[in-house]
């Protein structure tokens, strides 16, 4: 009989190793599958890297576009201002983009020659 119950003794000890190893590779596939599931959150979710990236590339391009505008904005301010005081520049604009003549004055159009003559 002692022969007997030492067998059985085996047996339950190798179903309990075997459970045992179950239940560690099942903690490692779980722990493994989290870590998979947090780094793609931590890369590709709503406040992740990815993300973070995409922002300061689209903030660096406002930022660009802000820049821009102010010196345009800067530039026009300096039109405005000689287009309310300076004469000399409003006749300037005139004759070169109007082809206003003061009278008495002749315009001339200069006629760029073709290659081909």
């Amino acid at each position: 009989m002692r022969r007997y119950s030492s067998m059985q003794r085996k047996r339950k000890k190798n179903r309990g190793n075997q459970g045992i190893e179950l239940q560690k590779k099942l903690v490692r596939f779980v722990l493994i599958l989290g870590a998979i599931v947090l780094l793609i959150i931590f890369f590709f979710g709503d406040h992740g890297v990815y993300q973070l990236y995409r922002l300061n590339a689209e903030k660096a391009e406002i930022q660009n576009a802000i820049t821009n505008l102010r010196e345009e904005k800067r530039q026009l301010g300096n039109e405005k201002i000689r287009l309310e005081s300076d004469y000399e520049y409003i006749e300037e604009l005139a004759r070169e983009r109007y082809r206003m003549a003061k009278p008495g004055e002749k315009v001339f159009k200069v006629v760029p020659k073709e290659e081909g003559e």
